[in-house]
């Protein structure tokens, strides 16, 4: 016969059952090392109280930009694999492989259409998180795909940049794609369609070399890192210190290189804006 304390036992052991705390709960700041909690920072597009824009996914971008947050995903062309058999410390096979584990995407560029403020659009993404959203075949491809969709469409292009620059596991092939996708944006602009980029955190190497800076109007978010080397070589090159503040948004802005830098809670807005005014 089980005694009184045996009957309650089950429900003390789950009053002093150690309650876990996601991992993912809280969020440090990079600026101020202040722990966020994660619901304010997605209620705030990932914008910390400092003023960092953290690196965000498509799925974030294409929610935050298109109408209802609705759009139709479209898929992004399929590229031959490994075509130099590359292999450093790591078959290139097998870093791909882990890319998509942690992404659960195929490669680095996301495409959506939707309406911005009543306005269609084809919006290109590309994804830090994947390999650095390094420009490969697949980039490429998918850049085209996209361009090709605005003008099926007859509809702007938006691209969101974000790249460490070209593939090089992939050799002359990865470079290849900056000529590729120059010739695309001719063919947007001899049909009279805007191509707008929005230049996230970090744009560099050969995006910026190429598609980044071929834009109708070029938008950045604050802080962003855009530029084509990094500012060690650039300084070991020229043999001088650079000024504070180099190749980020607020500099390029200042010497013309960008039209606005934007608040990402903003950039929806301006987006419809310049959308509205470009389609009238």
């Amino acid at each position: 016969m089980n005694s009184w304390i045996d009957r309650i036992r089950p429900g003390i052991n789950k009053l002093l059952q150690k309650r876990e705390t996601p991992d993912n709960l809280w969020v440090k700041d990079p600026d101020s090392g202040e722990m966020l909690y994660r619901v304010d920072l997605e209620n705030s597009q990932w914008v910390t109280p400092s003023g960092r824009h953290m690196r965000i996914g498509p799925e974030l971008r294409f929610r935050y930009l298109f109408d209802g947050e609705s759009w139709l995903a479209i898929d992004t062309p399929k590229v031959v694999e490994d075509p130099l058999k590359f292999k450093d410390d790591k078959r290139y096979v097998d870093r791909l492989k882990d890319a998509r584990a942690k992404t659960g995407r195929d490669d680095a560029m996301a495409i959506g259409y939707g309406k911005v403020g009543g306005s269609p659009a084809v919006a290109l993404v590309q994804d830090f998180s994947f390999m650095g959203g390094s420009l490969g075949m697949a980039a490429g491809e998918s850049f085209i795909k996209a361009a090709q969709e605005a003008l099926d469409r007859k509809c702007p292009l938006i691209c969101f940049t974000a790249a460490g620059g070209a593939r090089m596991q992939e050799g002359i092939l990865s470079l290849m794609q900056m000529p590729r996708t120059t010739l695309t944006i001719d063919a947007l602009r001899r049909a009279g369609l805007p191509y707008i980029v929005v230049l996230t955190d970090p744009t560099t190497g050969g995006v910026t070399a190429s598609y980044a800076m071929l834009g109708d109007v070029h938008i950045a978010e604050p802080g962003a890192l855009i530029g084509f080397a990094g500012q060690r070589v650039i300084e070991q090159t020229i043999r001088q210190k650079l000024p504070p503040g180099f190749q980020r948004s607020e500099y390029l802005l200042e010497h013309g290189m960008v039209d606005i830098v934007v608040d990402r809670r903003e950039l929806k807005a301006t987006l419809a804006r310049i959308l509205g005014l470009l389609r009238a």
